[in-house]
């Protein structure tokens, strides 16, 4: 690895992409090669034009012999992919969810420590300044807490698409779920204990239900609720809902806007990349009243007008993944907390099949 960490990325979808175009300008990373199953039917980012091009997993891997794997494919292809990619030596950066199941989850955290490579999970928010500031500041609200996330997405243009084809895999409360209850699991630092999921299928032509709302319960009696539903039936208002609330106040996300954006544009609002992860301002209430009942003080807004885009989120994950390689970092809390995430998201779709709510062992 004297010149760079030789990847390979495998999908090239939205995140396979922008990954690409991170490894391309990062001078810590060689690009070896570029794999999709119809990759030479695609049109090819310019900046990536010239790179081999594979339309097998195998062969890629063979023929590329790389360091790292960088695995941004449809997820029930990520369990499978990861352990090859480990086997053949390769340290592994994998969008997420891990896996479909805890099975595979567990069993490529256990081969990726078996085989001391690392693993690392797109887990985005965990890079994100403004979603950094708000579990900071929804540390000091005193406890339990209670928490209400969403992100609902109206599917139009490209996005019918490529939600559909997520749906055929996974429903969208576990897709994206696993980010957010990531973030309820790093505001109570508490184990999750009780998990109660509800679902509906809107959309005939997804293969599963394409809305969810779970409820989780953790041990030091915080709950928290997640709700996503994808398609073109989806509403959008109330679709960004980042909120948490304890006994000393309350901390919110106010979200970005896309501003002079045509709202009859292919995508809408709701689906548009940027949005999930923008942010204009976190605003702090402060529960504290005086005799007269009234606040003692004011909210604070923290303008978060200078933070990062999609694409600089991105690089900042692929820079932290090549420092992981080059120094040795210890990732184990980060891979338990992929499968810690994913465990919850999974019993929330457990629930809504057996109707009935699921305790964590």
């Amino acid at each position: 690895m004297a010149d760079g960490v030789k990847v390979l990325v495998v999908g090239l979808g939205n995140m396979g992409a922008s990954h690409a175009s991170a490894y391309h300008r990062n001078p810590g990373f060689e690009i070896v090669g570029l794999m999709s199953r119809s990759i030479k039917s695609k049109t090819i980012p310019d900046e990536l034009s010239g790179y081999p091009l594979f339309e097998d997993y195998e062969e890629a891997l063979a023929a590329t012999k790389p360091d790292a794997v960088s695995i941004n494919t449809w997820p029930n292809t990520h369990a499978e992919y990861a352990i090859k990619a480990i086997d053949a030596g390769a340290h592994v950066f994998m969008e997420k969810p891990l896996a479909t199941n805890i099975e595979d989850a567990e069993a490529v955290v256990k081969r990726a420590r078996e085989k001391n490579r690392k693993l690392m999970l797109g887990y985005i928010l965990r890079v994100h300044p403004s979603w950094m500031k708000f579990i900071e500041l929804g540390k000091t609200l005193g406890k339990p807490l209670v928490m209400r996330l969403n992100l609902n997405q109206q599917s139009n243009g490209p996005a019918w698409g490529w939600h559909k084809n997520l749906i055929d895999s996974l429903i969208p409360i576990v897709d994206c779920g696993v980010h957010y209850v990531d973030v309820m699991c790093q505001l109570t630092e508490a184990k999750p204990v009780r998990v109660h999921g509800i679902g509906a299928k809107l959309w005939d032509d997804a293969a599963k239900q394409n809305y969810g709302h779970l409820h989780v319960t953790f041990d030091d009696g915080s709950v928290g609720w997640y709700e996503a539903g994808w398609g073109p039936m989806m509403s959008e208002e109330a679709f960004f809902v980042k909120d948490v609330v304890g006994p000393r106040g309350a901390v919110s996300i106010v979200p970005g806007h896309s501003e002079g954006k045509d709202q009859l544009a292919d995508i809408s609002d709701s689906a548009d990349i940027d949005r999930h992860t923008k942010t204009d301002a976190i605003r702090y209430h402060h529960a504290e009243v005086g005799p007269d009942k009234n606040f003692v003080k004011k909210d604070e807004l923290f303008s978060m007008d200078d933070e990062p885009g999609h694409q600089e989120l991105c690089d900042r994950e692929q820079a932290f993944f090549l420092k992981a390689i080059k120094e040795d970092l210890d990732l184990s809390d980060a891979m338990d907390a992929a499968v810690n995430s994913l465990r919850i998201v999974l019993a929330a779709e457990q629930s809504i099949n057996e109707k009935r709510a699921i305790e964590l062992a």
